[in-house]
């Protein structure tokens, strides 16, 4: 009897192990996206910083395929960029919507935001050659893509940005150009729910981008906590950027201290026009 549930324990552990291999393995089934993720191409400083943008889950959480047309919106200095491109390179399509493209951008800081993509786009026109630049105004509703045309949109902490600057207009440029039942994916830094948000912090509060996109013709479709960081303490005086990757003017004791806590507590959201 001690040898017949000795067998059975033995097998049910055996199962066991096999469902979650099983599991892990599912987890990690897209080989192009991990092959994008661990390129050459990617600098070690910004491959340092996948523990805590998780850029596979993200993108996975998203539902973002190879074969997709993606929209990112203002790519900065283009981070996802570098993964987003050899991701989308051979059977889909990546849309850089930067920020205002004229000589006088609402925000002089646009300008450089935009040449430091440029540069990168620069730097490597055989990864990067066949993206599509476009542009996002904040001050009136942009023609970001054909409308209809866009499977996912992907917008990574600038939100703290534009929903002070025209956020009914970027939302709704945002619709117009998903298909139906296209997907909208945000990150950004959060702010509690039970505290009130202080202005130009960097942080904002989830139901704040919840009722924007819901009120324009999206549903939330989940939330996640990828890019959590229960360690932030968000008491920051000078704001999120105290923290990595920015460590702004931070003497040597705050500065070991804000690295130690990491990059800040960010939402996950993902939602889908109805």
């Amino acid at each position: 009897m001690k040898t017949a549930i000795r067998k059975t324990l033995a097998c049910s552990a055996l199962m066991l192990a096999g469902v979650l291999a099983i599991g892990q393995a599912a987890a990690q089934h897209n080989g192009p996206l991990l092959a994008a993720i661990h390129g050459d191409h990617r600098s070690d400083l910004n491959k340092a910083r996948d523990v805590y943008r998780s850029p596979y889950d993200t993108l996975t959480f998203f539902g973002i395929e190879p074969h997709h047309t993606v929209i990112e919106a203002w790519p900065g200095g283009g981070w996802y960029t570098e993964i987003l491109a050899p991701y989308l390179k051979e059977n889909g399509k990546l849309i850089a919507a930067t920020y205002d493209r004229s000589d006088n951008p609402e925000q002089g800081w646009m300008t450089g935001s935009n040449a430091a993509f440029a540069r990168l786009v620069d730097s490597n026109p055989e990864l990067y050659g066949d993206i599509e630049i476009s542009q996002q105004l904040t001050q009136s509703q942009s023609a970001i893509a054909p409308a209809g045309t866009v499977d996912a949109i992907v917008d990574f902490r600038n939100a703290h940005n534009w929903l002070g600057m025209g956020a009914d207009n970027v939302v709704m440029a945002w619709h117009a150009a998903l298909k139906p039942g296209g997907v909208v994916g945000i990150v950004d830094h959060r702010w509690p729910a039970d505290q009130a948000a202080i202005p130009g912090n960097g942080y904002i509060h989830e139901q704040q981008l919840i009722d924007l996109m819901t009120a324009h013709g999206f549903t939330l479709a989940g939330r996640s906590e990828i890019n959590a960081n229960p360690n932030d303490p968000k008491d920051h005086p000078n704001g999120v950027w105290m923290l990595p990757p920015n460590l702004r003017g931070l003497d040597d004791e705050t500065r070991a201290r804000n690295i130690r806590i990491g990059e800040s507590d960010r939402m996950t959201l993902k939602f889908i026009k109805n």
